[in-house]
């Protein structure tokens, strides 16, 4: 058997185990282990050892519980609920003005947690009744609802652009400036696209009865719920970002801030801390049983001769280097159809950010717009994790055919922002540049 055949064949076993529904994870460590003992012999197991070594002594993932907790203590004192209540008060009045408030909260539950799953239930739960009660076109309630809650993904803190800037060495301050950029950016697309759609059929997103919207004094006076919040963001993204904090220090300063908004509040008990500290084990434990097998199918497939097929493949594509952009893009936003949003991070970040480097592309733009194409996988059928996320807080009559429909709009405007920022990298790259003094 020829070398090259060797990371074809690892790449076969691997998707062979996930159609048999193996979990990703234990996918990647028994290929790993298998390819590694039968190619070098029992010593070779060590590279699981060294995987598991590795993935615990990272200092910077710490950060990915820190911000998993501080989503659950915000969701579990109701934070989410106050905010929906503040801006739909001001928004109500407005044709789509449900569907605009419910972006404007997923942009901020992006900000304060950086997990979707949190923005995309916290939403289905509160926001999708409310456009539901008032008449709103279904498929556009759920659309909005899973796009802006996806937003956690490209908002800071977004976890998964911590795991990014772990395993590339890209500035996860840079990843945040540019993310933050992005994310305001797709927000303006939905909110553009629901306000086209409004004006164009005026009976698809009603504006609240007159006798139901707030009065100025109303609005006031809900405005006081987005005080916390918002100071809880500047902090943390502000010091992160002005380098006064790393990642995971403001990760820890949100996390107390977080429970701190609600003793204030007068929300937080010990159910709510114990059922947080679960539930944030729980995804953490999965991230790195992720990573450990990950480690250990890079370095087999590393060891095999998989990168240097991988980088020979790509350096005599036809096109040249745009044509590389282009495949991986497609690469990755494939992958986003079927696999978890870390495990692709873990499995294929290493394999082609070098190969793009080397093409002279800037990794921070290939991270950010890697972000966004992990984006597009929660919300892309068949398995986007979104789709499910709604699904599970939806009427039961409410069918996967219903919620892949409503997904599918906002789908095409986040392949429009990837396509707009292949076109104009430096508008994504200006804050990212300031805030690294480049």
């Amino acid at each position: 058997m020829t070398g090259d055949m060797l990371p074809l064949l690892m790449f076969a076993a691997l998707f062979l185990l996930l159609a048999a529904g193996v979990p990703i994870a234990f996918s990647l460590s028994a290929v790993a282990i298998v390819f590694s003992y039968f190619l070098w012999g029992p010593g070779a197991l060590n590279i699981l050892i060294s995987a598991t070594w590795g993935a615990m002594n990272n200092f910077v993932i710490i950060a990915v519980p820190l911000f998993i907790y501080m989503s659950y203590i915000l969701q579990k004192t109701n934070v989410v609920e106050d905010l929906y209540d503040a801006f739909y008060k001001w928004s109500g009045g407005l044709r789509g003005g449900l569907a605009i408030a419910t972006v404007i909260v997923g942009a901020f539950l992006g900000a304060v947690s950086g997990v979707v799953a949190a923005g995309v239930i916290g939403l289905g739960l509160i926001g999708l009744p409310q456009m539901l009660k008032y008449k709103y076109d279904k498929n556009v309630s759920m659309g909005i609802v899973m796009a802006s809650g996806t937003l956690g993904q490209i908002i800071p803190p977004s976890t998964n652009m911590v795991l990014y800037g772990a395993v590339t060495g890209v500035s996860i301050g840079g990843l945040f400036a540019g993310g933050l950029t992005a994310g305001v950016f797709l927000g303006i697309l939905y909110i553009g696209y629901v306000l086209i759609r409004s004006l164009i059929n005026p009976n698809l997103c009603p504006p609240l009865p007159p006798d139901e919207r707030a009065s100025f004094k109303e609005k006031l006076y809900a405005l006081r719920s987005v005080f916390l919040p918002s100071l809880l963001i500047i902090l943390v993204l502000g010091s992160i970002l002005s380098g006064i904090a790393s990642p995971t220090e403001a990760a820890a300063f949100g996390a107390a801030g977080a429970m701190l908004i609600g003793l204030i509040k007068k929300r937080l008990n010990w159910e709510i801390v114990f059922s947080s500290c679960y539930e944030t084990l729980s995804i953490t434990a999965m991230v790195g049983w992720v990573m450990i097998g990950a480690t250990a199918f890079g370095s087999v497939f590393s060891g095999v001769g998989g990168n240097r097929l991988v980088s020979q493949l790509a350096m005599n594509m036809p096109g040249g280097a745009v044509m590389v952009l282009i495949a991986s893009s497609v690469f990755y936003f494939i992958l986003g159809m079927f696999l978890e949003p870390g495990a692709i991070i873990f499995f294929a970040v290493p394999i082609i950010a070098p190969i793009l480097a080397r093409l002279g592309y800037d990794p921070l733009w290939v991270g950010l717009v890697f972000n966004v194409l992990l984006q597009c996988g929660y919300l892309s059928p068949p398995f986007g994790f979104s789709l499910f996320y709604l699904k599970g807080v939806t009427p039961k009559d409410v069918t996967i055919t219903e919620i892949y429909r409503a997904s599918i709009p906002f789908l095409v405007l986040q392949v429009a922002c990837v396509a707009i920022m292949f076109v104009f990298p430096d508008f994504f790259l200006w804050l990212p540049k300031q805030v690294l003094g480049l």
